[in-house]
C-alpha cells in the first residue's frame, strides 16, 4: 500500500463532494460531525456531540450526531468499530490500518504500518476460509496506556 492509496477525508471541500456524490446536503450539523471528527480521529457520538457543542458552531443532539456518524458509516466515508464498554466509535481514517485499543479508557489510537499491513494481506491472498469470503483485514491490539496522559478520558 502507498500513501496514494491512504483514504481519509480531512479536507472539507472533498468531504462537501463526497456528500454532493452520495445526494446528501452539506448541512451545518454534517459539517460540524465532520470537523470534529477531524480534530478528534476516533470518536463516539457523545465525544463529537460534545466537541461540537463546546465550538458554539452549530446545535445538536447526541441522536441527530450519531444518525449522521452511522450514515457516513453506512456510505464508507467513516469507519466505525464497537468498543469493549458497548459504544461506537467512528474512525475518519478509512485505509487499512492498526488499532491500539486502550480497554481501561475505551480510546483507539492509529498505528500507520503499511510494511506490516502489506505482510498481513499478503500472507492471507490465498488462504482460503471454509464458509467466508475475506473482504477487509481489521487487526486490532488490546491493551492499556502505561502514560497517564492516554489513560483520561
Amino acid at each position: 500500500m502507498t500513501n496514494s492509496s491512504i483514504k481519509n477525508h480531512t479536507n472539507i471541500e472533498q468531504f462537501k463532494a463526497l456528500l454532493k456524490k452520495h445526494s446528501l446536503k452539506a448541512t451545518a450539523q454534517r459539517i460540524a460531525v465532520h470537523e470534529a471528527m477531524i480534530q478528534l480521529g476516533h470518536a463516539s457520538a457523545d465525544m463529537v456531540t460534545d466537541t461540537i457543542r463546546k465550538s458554539g458552531k452549530t446545535k445538536v443532539t447526541v441522536a441527530t450526531v450519531y444518525n449522521i456518524l452511522t450514515q457516513l458509516a453506512i456510505l464508507g466515508i467513516y469507519d466505525y468499530r464497537m468498543s469493549a464498554n458497548n459504544k461506537m466509535y467512528f474512525d475518519i481514517n478509512t485505509f487499512p490500518h492498526i488499532h491500539i485499543y486502550d480497554r481501561q479508557s475505551h480510546l483507539y489510537k492509529d498505528v500507520i504500518d503499511e510494511e506490516l499491513m502489506g505482510m498481513v494481506a499478503e500472507r492471507l491472498r490465498h488462504r482460503r476460509f471454509r464458509g467466508f469470503k475475506v473482504e477487509h483485514i481489521d487487526i486490532q491490539l488490546i491493551g492499556v496506556s502505561t502514560r497517564k496522559k492516554f489513560q483520561t478520558a
